[in-house]
């Protein structure tokens, strides 16, 4: 049974892993408080991937302070890491500093940890608890637990939209849609990705760079283009200031060395059908480490992940206006006959961001 104490700490170890949501990929992001009888000794959380771990940046700051870790507690919001990675095994440093007991939120479901972190702090005697608030901590690391049990990210599409549905006027134009708040809170979104994915449809209309400008970040994530054909010209803004990927089915040597001359990686997945196969990009983003992706792309993009059951979370920011009957809509899909084939979704988040509501919705049987 976890005390009232437990629960404090350990909230405070989840805001620290916070402060990693922008840096730590492919890594997860890591909380760890060190505290005795209440009080905090020392704490921390994971560094960018091949810096400390959040329990060595804890134990160093115990140090620092001048406590000693011995017969303490640490609250760790996940499993400590039993292997050599880029860095030594945690368990072992918490072993070695004498700690009295181990709470974690959760068990890490990374195969090379999967509980041998805990089994070994168990067997050299230490008091090994998991479970506290794990609901939260999955919630933080919903990418990196998505990558290690099905081997693929969590991709999550974004979207903009007016009241009656619509995300740009007929003739293409859609800035802006929604207000500077929501614009700003989709630069949030983008820094916590590990890669942004769209389509050469929306490379056309809007020319996007794809890039974090909004919010501060060390890091930029990814950015993939899914393009059939290799249509994309190489003045593309997307191809220059940052790591691109064009996702290609079938075109020329001259168009291949032309986009790569940019500086641009380009990668051939054909389907039977003679497009980009989505659900093949998908699997090689999560062997490339990627651990949350995030989509904004057109209807057609869009749509065609959703076929592809690809999609695992849909963040729409609506915005108090009106665009009409004619304007584009969210997905390009097919027309339903009967009400059986609606696709459910579950609400799990809903808030106001500036003038424009946010609404973040899972598939049914996704987590909560």
């Amino acid at each position: 049974m976890f005390s009232i104490t437990d629960h404090q700490l350990m909230m405070r170890a989840l805001r620290l892993a916070e402060r990693g949501l922008f840096i730590t990929t492919p890594n997860p992001r890591v909380g760890c408080v060190i505290a005795r009888e209440g009080q905090i000794l020392g704490e921390g959380h994971t560094q960018p991937a091949g810096s400390d771990h959040a329990e060595v940046q804890a134990l160093k700051h115990c140090q620092a302070q001048g406590n000693s870790a011995a017969g303490a507690t640490a609250y760790v919001t996940l499993e400590p890491c039993s292997h050599f990675g880029r860095t030594p095994p945690c368990a072992d440093a918490l072993l070695k500093a004498g700690v009295a007991r181990v709470v974690a939120a959760m068990r890490d479901p990374n195969p090379l940890v999967a509980g041998q972190g805990l089994a070994r702090l168990a067997e050299a005697g230490i008091a090994v608890e998991v479970g506290l608030l794990e609901h939260e901590a999955r919630e933080l690391n919903i990418g990196f637990v998505a990558r290690m049990e099905r081997g693929r990210p969590w991709l999550r599409v974004k979207l903009a939209a007016s009241l009656d549905g619509k995300t740009a006027l007929m003739n293409g134009v859609s800035q802006w849609i929604t207000g500077p708040a929501a614009r700003r809170d989709v630069h949030a979104l983008r820094a916590r990705s590990c890669a942004m994915l769209t389509g050469i449809g929306t490379v056309f209309a809007d020319d996007p760079r794809l890039t974090v400008r909004e919010v501060e970040t060390t890091r930029q994530p990814l950015r993939v283009v899914v393009d059939s054909a290799l249509r994309i010209s190489p003045t593309a803004k997307i191809l220059h200031d940052g790591d691109t990927t064009v996702i290609y089915a079938s075109a020329s040597e001259d168009k291949v060395q032309a986009v790569r001359a940019t500086g641009a990686q380009v990668l051939a997945l054909p389907s039977l059908s003679g497009r980009v196969d989505l659900p093949m990009l998908i699997d090689a983003l999560g062997k490339l480490g990627m651990n949350e992706v995030t989509v904004e792309a057109g209807s057609q993009l869009n749509g065609a992940l959703l076929q592809a059951g690809l999609v695992d979370e849909l963040v729409l920011y609506l915005a108090p206006v009106l665009l009409g009957d004619k304007a584009l809509g969210l997905f390009n899909l097919p027309e339903l006959t009967s009400m059986a084939g609606r696709r459910e979704l579950t609400i799990v988040d809903q808030r106001m961001v500036g003038q424009d509501l946010r609404l973040t919705a899972r598939f049914k049987g996704q987590p909560r």
